[in-house]
């Protein structure tokens, strides 16, 4: 039998100072035991796109919308390995958004919702006849004191009361743990899970916490302490609350660098869900980008799943050439360069072997064949294999490195060397080359 806790109501905030220096980077502090791996049976990716995801950016459009949707059932598989999505329901164009996509029948992802802890919220959820929504459960004292202007108990009743409610109008609940690695761990956060967990076995219904890291203060390693180690964080709740890991839900932010380490980390310590957004948008730094997670949850478990892993290609060309929404040239999987080696060593490697300097099989998994940048060392061979590769040439309409329109590319190509260059050149020098050399095209 889990240990009770009470919620302890302090007059004045906790604010850890000791961890959460303004005036300094936070603490970080490791204990010298590591809490254990506890991998779940079963585990799986939700997405906030087109909630957390548009609160940085220019909104999507409706059409887009429908789109990224489509994209996100083909990238879930036939198995649902990305199992729900979340919209907003307060504008006329977020309702046509949600009932064009339910319209498209598609069982992965599922539809929820996102409200606001207010009772008046639930009639739109029950608009659109969707089974479970998200609730804003703000945790920290930083929110409750310094945001909300309640008491720690004036908080968690009014979140529980809201529970209840969506329960009873037949609402599965999901309680967006608010700024949880910057939160009293014992004396808010378990209390409150416990009276989650009580009103989820009076009710028979699952009610689900997702761990939010607003700030992305969390910490990956099994040695880190409470409340910003997200291994232990996991663990207390299912050591102390007795939740299950299908009820844990980790929502991460990318503030210091650990959005997907953060995430990986819950999964490997007994939470079942990783919450997500296409290419990481969201707040500030953004969240644990889906294409990631897809890959590490195939690493995972070694499981393709019949995901057609090169719908995460035809989502940056999309976000590229729809949306207008640009693309660091070294973003992992969908940059422009991400699988371009330019140093003339690496692309003589590649050139004899490619799996020597390529991640993966990128042609077959991403349609993103390896690429090299040319250099002084590059040759013929190098210069018709940059053409086919960014050209997408196969079969008999590869070039082959005996054209002389290659041997005249590969002359002004010496010529700069030859003058002191020493940096490689660009797709943009190599473009105009093919257009002066190439007048009818490849």
């Amino acid at each position: 039998m889990e240990k009770k806790y009470k919620l302890k109501d302090v007059t004045e905030p906790n604010l850890l100072d000791e961890i959460f220096d303004y005036d300094s980077v936070p603490r970080a502090i490791y204990l010298k035991e590591p809490v254990p791996l506890e991998i779940p049976e079963e585990f799986w990716i939700t997405d906030t796109t087109f909630r957390d995801g548009q609160q940085a950016r220019p909104p999507y459009t409706v059409e887009q919308i429908v789109d990224l949707y489509k994209f996100l059932n083909r990238l879930s598989g036939p198995r649902g390995v990305i199992r729900q999505t979340e919209f907003f329901l307060y504008t006329d164009k977020d309702k046509k958004a949600v009932e064009k996509c339910l319209d498209l029948g598609f069982k992965f992802p599922e539809i929820t919702a996102w409200i606001r802890a207010k009772k008046e919220d639930f009639a739109l959820v029950k608009e659109f006849n969707l089974k479970e929504t998200g609730i804003l459960t703000s945790i920290s004292d930083y929110h409750i004191f310094l945001k909300l202007k309640k008491t720690r108990k004036e908080a968690i009743d009014e979140y529980l009361d809201i529970v209840r409610r969506a329960i009873e109008q037949g609402i599965k609940p999901r309680c967006h743990v608010e700024d949880v690695t910057r939160a009293d761990i014992y004396g808010v956060v378990i209390p409150f899970a416990q009276e989650l967990m009580k009103i989820s076995e009076e009710t028979k219904v699952p009610v689900k916490l997702r761990l939010c890291d607003t700030m992305g203060y969390g910490l990956d390693s099994p040695y880190a302490d409470l409340p910003r180690g997200v291994p232990r964080l996991i663990q207390t709740l299912r050591k102390e609350v007795g939740i299950k890991p299908e009820q844990l839900e980790w929502h991460g932010h990318n503030d210091f660098h650990r959005v997907l380490t953060n995430g990986v980390a819950a999964w490997l310590h007994g939470c079942s869900s990783i919450n997500g957004a296409i290419f990481g948008s969201g707040e500030r730094t953004g969240n644990t980008p889906i294409e990631a997670l897809v890959i590490e949850w195939i690493a995972m478990t070694g499981d393709m799943a019949e995901i057609d892993t090169t719908v995460i290609t035809e989502m940056a060309q999309y976000y590229q050439n729809v949306i207008g929404t640009k693309i660091p040239d070294n973003y992992p999987f969908v940059g422009k360069n991400f699988n371009v080696t330019s140093a003339g060593i690496h692309a003589d490697g590649v050139l004899k072997n490619e799996r020597i300097y390529n991640i993966f099989n990128t042609a077959k998994l991403l349609n993103r064949p390896v690429r090299v940048n040319i250099t002084d060392k590059s040759g013929l061979a190098g210069v018709a294999y940059w053409i086919n590769a960014y050209f997408g040439l196969s079969g008999n309409n590869m070039l082959k490195k005996n054209d002389p329109r290659v041997l005249s590319i590969l002359d002004w190509v010496n010529e700069q060397y030859k003058s002191g260059r020493t940096t490689s050149i660009s797709d943009l020098e190599m473009e105009e080359l093919i257009k002066k050399y190439f007048p009818k095209g490849v």
